[in-house]
């Protein structure tokens, strides 16, 4: 959610937090600030409604805030609306202490009624003037001390980075369930929620885990555990530059992320399909007397995530005929485990118990890995044993870490809002993934799909340099306000993943339906002019699509038919026919969304939109 930085160094915090935020403002972008310990040791605060912009121009680029030691936020509103007084950071009443948050504190209301009955009064809505005044109340001079006593009161998720009135040289850091990242640096030291703020700066950071506190001063960098016991910790190796954080001459990074998608999917498998089209997925090995065992498979994911589970459940139930549930996350570990009833002791049927267990393979899938509620299915399932796999783009993040297994997309750093790059990545993994299991089942290899998926970066790319096509669609139905996605099998995850791009970049309400369903409902909306997007690229079921394209044709709406090269029989059925390259049929989602990714951001900029930071949303979602 929220972007946080801190800097503790020989030069001027505030210009520095200022550029690190520039990095961190897809995390949120509803208002902005920063504080630093004055030499004098005062504290000194700048906070502002609106995005970075607004504040830089306030401070002359941080120019008039004087500090060596300062914390910096770009917020993504959840307790309080976008305002001044809400945005971070926020300073305790007796103004002792100063501190940014991200995340969500759920017992805030508790301690804010202690803190009123002993005096207190707040300026803010928001749970983190509470966190600073409930530190203001117990601190008797010793930072560390006081940072051990709250975080033991506080529930919920937060990172938290914090200054204290007098305290010239140093901040204080520490997570729950949130990232936190510390940085070595030549002319100081860092904390920030991303390494996206601190790449320009340092490849050499530490990777906190919960309850860790992190000391950084100019010289150094202690880390303790929850009782204050010093950690030593492996310096983490960042293997990304700068360059994957700018556009590049894009427009938007949305457009560049876009163009990157070969780039990506061919990183993301080359080195995975070996000379002898054997597939390798780095240290996993989940041989035949494993799998032999597994009775089924959940696929976890929240947005985009959950359609990318989606289409691998068709690959993985059809390579490997394992039954496979997917779910979304945030509801997932609401419905098993402690939740199920005890049985009467004396029934004597047969006992029902988790449906999580040793024999379950748990997928999840996060592009950040540090989504809150897949991070909490991920600890939920390892309670009763199941094995689980993530697929992630962030090297050392808390999904990965946590994961038995893990297996990385080599998108590079994703800067929009709005997935397309990491996407296609996890696409690309999911398939490999369905076939290797396969494979290790003791089921025929099938080679055309290895070769067809080596070929999908240069398809591609084809679709990338006829982008024009959809511009021109996107400027004819620019004015839509609704619009209707269809598709059939592993098409249907595809439909949702253009409703969703729609929705979230050019704010047109688009639902997405198998297309079966049309008759049981949702056909009634459809009218004259209606927008409907189909898709169509399965061959067992085209003739079908065909069929439910007619229905909605004939009350009216204007068809755009996604489908294969030589479908030339859609020409009769759909307004527009736009043709994707002819791949393995398990594979068409990879092509098959690229023209809904591009549809997306071609409507978002015709109706004015601001494509990488759509209103409302943010890019990470690290609370609950």
């Amino acid at each position: 959610m929220c972007g946080i930085i801190g800097y503790a160094g020989k030069n001027q915090a505030a210009p520095f937090i200022l550029d690190g935020l520039a990095k961190l403002e897809y995390r949120g972008y509803d208002s902005a600030g920063v504080a630093v310990v004055g030499s004098d040791g005062n504290l000194a605060i700048e906070k502002c409604k609106g995005r970075l912009q607004v504040l830089k121009d306030k401070t002359q680029g941080g120019e008039l805030i004087k500090g060596s030691v300062g914390i910096g936020h770009t917020r993504w509103a959840t307790h309080g609306e976008p305002s001044d007084i809400n945005a971070h950071p926020h300073i305790s009443m007796n103004g002792k202490v100063a501190l940014v948050h991200n995340g969500i504190i759920e017992n805030y209301i508790d301690l804010k009624k202690t803190l009123s009955e002993n005096g207190y009064e707040f300026k803010s809505d928001t749970d983190t003037e509470v966190v600073a005044d409930i530190l203001d109340f117990y601190y008797k001079g010793n930072p560390l001390e006081t940072i051990q006593k709250v975080i033991k009161m506080l529930r919920g998720s937060y990172t938290l980075v914090i200054i204290f009135e007098g305290i010239t040289d140093r901040i204080y850091s520490v997570r729950k369930n949130t990232p936190l990242i510390a940085g070595l640096g030549k002319t100081g030291n860092f904390v920030a929620s991303d390494i996206a703020a601190l790449v320009s700066h340092t490849k050499d950071m530490y990777l906190l885990e919960d309850d860790e506190i992190a000391e950084v001063s100019s010289e150094k960098i202690n880390i303790y555990d929850i009782n204050l016991n010093p950690i030593k910790k492996d310096i983490f190796k960042v293997d990304w530059d700068i360059n994957s954080a700018e556009k590049e001459g894009y427009d938007h990074f949305m457009l560049k992320e876009i163009h990157e998608q070969p780039r990506a999917v061919r990183d993301t498998i080359s080195s995975r399909i070996d000379e002898n089209n054997e597939i390798i997925l780095d240290n996993i090995n989940l041989d035949y007397d494993y799998l032999k065992d597994v009775d089924r498979v959940y696929i976890l994911g929240c947005g985009s995530a959950y359609y990318v589970g989606t289409a691998a459940k068709y690959a993985i139930e059809k390579s490997c005929g394992i039954p496979v549930e997917v779910d979304l996350a945030s509801e997932f570990r609401y419905r098993f485990g402690e939740n199920i009833r005890k049985m009467n002791p004396n029934f004597k049927g047969a006992k029902r118990e988790s449906r999580v267990n040793k024999n379950t393979l748990v997928i999840l899938i996060s592009q950040s890995g540090e989504t809150a509620d897949t991070i909490a299915a991920l600890r939920e399932v390892k309670k009763y044993g199941a094995r689980t796999l993530s697929i992630v783009n962030v090297v050392g993040s808390t999904i990965a870490r946590e994961s038995d297994d893990v297996i990385y997309t080599r998108a590079g750093q994703e800067v929009a809002v709005a997935t397309t790059k990491a996407l296609t990545s996890q696409l690309s993994v999911v398939f490999l993934l369905a076939e290797y299991m396969a494979r290790k089942m003791g089921f025929v290899p099938d080679a055309d799909l290895l070769d067809a998926l080596k070929k999908i970066p240069e398809q591609i790319e084809e679709l990338n340099k006829s982008e024009g096509k959809i511009k021109s669609y996107a400027e004819r139905f620019k004015a839509a306000e609704v619009a209707f996605f269809l598709g059939r099998g592993i098409d249907y995850p595809v439909a949702l993943e253009g409703a969703l791009k729609l929705k979230e970049t050019a704010y047109i309400h688009a639902e997405a339906y198998a297309a079966g369903e049309l008759k049981h409902g949702p056909i009634s909306l459809i009218e004259d002019g209606t927008l409907v997007i189909a898709v169509a690229t399965q061959d067992d079921l085209y003739e079908k699509m065909i069929s439910n394209i007619q229905e909605v044709k004939s009350r009216g709406a204007q068809v755009l038919i996604i489908t294969n090269e030589g479908n030339d029989s859609a020409e009769e059925a759909g307004d527009i026919v736009y043709y994707v390259p002819k791949t393995h049929q398990l594979l068409t989602p990879l092509l098959s969304v690229i023209p809904l990714q591009q549809f997306g951001y071609y409507s978002a900029v015709m109706r004015g939109c601001d494509v990488d930071k759509p209103r409302n949303l943010a890019k990470s979602v690290v609370v609950e």
